[in-house]
């Protein structure tokens, strides 16, 4: 009797998937992830971290997290912001959260948003780059692209009248080869100067939070049965081009998480409380940390789709059929 109750719950369980669409699990998975506290141990290992980062931190902001780059890869690069230390600079400089933010701050009150595009460009790839050309290279190449202080002013202008999410969705897909992983970086410090009228705060969403995302979403799915595979989280949280709504998932999220944790007192408790001001709230669902950073173990890795009917894409392939989904249904 009990195992024919079971399996005929599996069969109603399996019925009302078939016929909920793939942004509806999509949204259920989401729901659950809202719904859902933070793991205990991932609270402990934040704290952990934190009691190791405070000093780092001392005024409660991000503010003094520096990164290292080498002024004369950038040469090439026009407007240079003066802040930044020049191209002939022999050797490495670095460039903290707050200089990029005041550097910012000044070339918005100027409308230089090429000089603000620039300095959260280097603090974003600060020594990294790759044999396609990423870093200067590619910089070059978004600043030549036509339009682009229009582009930028707009999404200024969007974020201080209407919300993060209108401002991403207006960049999205406009400037070639100025993905989310760099504009939301933009975004994230104008938002210091320019706060988003409504909504939470721009952050920053690359790759790697995105496949952290993904981790969590998959194992969510698997849990409720809203996606017992993982390819819906395969699917909205790909590597590259998220949609605004799920731009918007992403900081609703941060933000409620950031509440659990300030929930927890502490100075970590102070800090997270203010999401859009500070990094640690975003090592809640970092897994793959460097050294200095809190390992989670209830996460894990990740790959990516972008189809109408499933399967895998070539990465430019997956940016086209990214923009049409998003054209076709305003959602995902």
């Amino acid at each position: 009797m009990h195992a024919s109750a079971e399996r005929r719950g599996r069969a109603e369980s399996g019925l009302r998937r078939r016929v909920m669409s793939r942004q509806d699990r999509a949204d259920a998975v989401d729901r659950e992830m809202a719904a859902r506290p933070l793991p205990d141990a991932a609270l402990q290992t934040l704290g952990r971290w934190w009691s190791g980062s405070s000093a780092e931190f001392a005024d409660g902001t991000p503010g003094a997290h520096t990164v290292r780059y080498t002024p004369s890869r950038w040469a090439q690069i026009t407007p240079w912001p003066s802040a930044l230390a020049s191209t002939s600079h022999i050797g490495d400089a670095g460039i903290s959260r707050a200089q990029v933010a005041s550097i910012v701050a000044d070339a918005l009150r100027r409308e230089a948003f090429r000089e603000a595009l620039v300095a959260t460009y280097v603090w974003g790839k600060g020594k990294r780059g790759s044999p396609g050309g990423s870093g200067p290279a590619s910089l070059q190449k978004i600043l030549a692209a036509e339009g682009l202080d229009t582009a930028l002013a707009r999404a200024v202008t969007t974020l201080s009248e209407h919300s993060a999410e209108a401002a991403y969705a207006g960049l999205q897909g406009l400037v070639p080869g100025f993905g989310p992983s760099f504009y939301t970086k933009f975004l994230y410090f104008a938002g210091k100067t320019v706060p988003s009228a409504t909504g939470p705060q721009p952050l920053v969403l690359d790759r790697v939070l995105a496949r952290r995302l993904r981790s969590l979403a998959q194992a969510v799915g698997r849990e409720t049965g809203h996606d017992p595979d993982g390819s819906i989280a395969s699917w909205v949280w790909r590597d590259r081009n998220w949609s605004p709504h799920r731009y918007a998932v992403y900081l609703s999220f941060m933000q409620a998480a950031a509440s659990q944790a300030a929930a927890t007192g502490g100075l970590a408790g102070r800090c997270l409380a203010r999401p859009a001001r500070i990094r640690p709230v975003q090592r809640l669902v970092d897994v793959n940390p460097s050294p200095r950073r809190a390992r989670l173990p209830w996460v894990a890795g990740g790959g990516g789709l972008c189809s109408r009917t499933g399967g895998t894409r070539s990465p430019a392939g997956s940016r086209r059929c990214a923009a049409r989904r998003w054209r076709a249904a305003g959602r995902w």
